[in-house]
C-alpha cells in the first residue's frame, strides 16, 4: 500500500489522484450509466458530471490505496493502565452492496500494555479505513484489528453508529434507522465486567 508524505484523503482538481485510480475509465462508466437510463450526457448540467463523479470516487475510496495502521507506529511510553477512549469521531464510508454513502460516528477505546499512542491518530486511522467499499461490520473489526496488533493493547473496544443511504432513500426506505456494530478484543471481551465498563463509558 501508499505511504504518502501527508495525511490528506481529499482528491480534488488541485491535488494528486492517488495512484491506480483511473479517471477516464470512470468518467466513461459514468456516462453509460447516464445513456442507459435515459439521459443525456451532453447536456449543460450533465456535461462535467462524468469527471466529478470520477473524482469522488478517488477521494471516497482512497483509503483503499493507504495503510491506515502507519499512524499508529508512532507510540510513547507510560506507566498509564486505565481505560483510553475516543469518543464521536466522525466518518462517511461507503456501502459496498449499492455504492450508497452511511455515515455516523465511531468509537474506541483501548486498554494501554505500557505504551499509548496520540489522540489524533485514532481518528486518523478511522478517516482511512472509512475511504473505501466496505460493510460497517468489517469496518468495525478493521479498526479494531489494527489497534490491537499496533498497539499490542491488553484490550480494545470499537463501537461504529452509523445511517446507511441504502435502507433511508431506496428499498425499505425507513429514514432514522441506526446501524450499531461492536467488535471487542482482549478483556473487553473475555471480561464481563471490563466490558461493562467500557460500554458504560461510551454510552454515558
Amino acid at each position: 500500500m501508499t505511504s504518502p508524505s501527508n495525511n490528506r484523503l481529499h482528491t480534488d482538481r488541485n491535488e494528486p489522484v492517488p495512484q491506480g485510480v483511473d479517471l477516464k475509465r470512470i468518467e466513461k462508466a459514468v456516462r453509460e450509466i447516464l445513456d442507459a437510463v435515459g439521459e443525456d450526457p451532453d447536456r449543460e448540467g450533465l456535461l462535467e458530471t462524468p469527471a466529478r463523479v470520477a473524482r469522488m470516487y478517488a477521494e471516497m475510496f482512497a483509503g483503499l490505496k493507504y495503510d491506515a495502521g502507519r499512524h499508529l507506529t508512532k507510540v510513547f511510553t507510560e506507566r498509564y493502565d486505565e481505560i483510553v477512549l475516543v469518543r464521536d469521531i466522525s466518518f462517511c464510508s461507503m456501502c459496498e452492496h449499492h455504492l450508497l454513502p452511511f455515515t455516523g460516528t465511531a468509537h474506541i477505546a483501548y486498554l494501554p500494555s505500557g505504551k499509548v499512542v496520540g489522540l489524533s491518530k485514532l481518528a486518523r486511522v478511522v478517516e482511512e479505513v472509512a475511504r473505501r467499499p466496505q460493510v460497517q461490520e468489517r469496518m468495525t473489526e478493521t479498526v479494531a484489528d489494527l489497534v490491537e496488533q499496533r498497539l499490542e493493547a491488553r484490550g480494545v473496544a470499537v463501537v461504529c453508529e452509523a445511517t446507511h443511504s441504502c435502507m433511508t432513500m431506496r428499498g425499505v426506505r425507513k429514514p432514522g434507522s441506526l446501524c450499531i456494530t461492536s467488535s471487542m478484543r482482549g478483556v473487553f471481551r473475555d471480561d464481563p465486567s471490563s466490558r461493562a465498563e467500557v460500554l458504560g463509558l461510551i454510552n454515558r
